[in-house]
């Protein structure tokens, strides 16, 4: 428990004590970050950058479903066209028309999702990068 400032003591020379007693006793030795520069120290000030950078560690995202939807298709069909094999095409596209199937019978929250499911033989033809191409 912190100390009680003493009574007739100044407020400053009381917080320099303390700090002093702390350094004599190595309470500051080994801090996390000791010795590295600070994180954002060139960025504009940001009020909630402590919101942004729990969400970040959590991995939550503030995107309502059909946005994240529309997101994890575009990466999904970067990922489909640089596959390996056909199976995998089929795997990552199959899953993902399973959720678009899945958001458009559901009226989810937010905008509308404005993806239909994807016909696999089309893109093994049109758009995938394997190894025939």
């Amino acid at each position: 428990m912190t100390k009680r400032k003493p009574t007739g003591m100044e407020f400053e020379s009381w917080i320099d004590a303390q700090i002093r007693e702390a350094q004599e006793k190595g309470e500051f030795d080994d801090l996390p970050g000791a010795g590295k520069p600070i994180p954002d120290i060139g960025r504009p000030y940001d009020e909630n950058w402590w919101i942004k950078r729990k969400l970040k560690q959590e991995n939550v995202s503030l995107l309502p479903p059909t946005l994240r939807l529309r997101k994890e298709a575009e990466d999904t069909l970067i990922e489909a066209r640089k596959a390996r094999t056909e199976k995998r095409v089929r795997e990552l596209l199959e899953d993902l028309n399973k959720k678009i199937r899945t958001m458009n019978t559901n009226a989810p929250p937010g905008p509308p999702l404005n993806l239909m499911p994807y016909d696999v033989d089309e893109f093994l033809r049109d758009k995938w990068e394997g190894p025939g191409t």
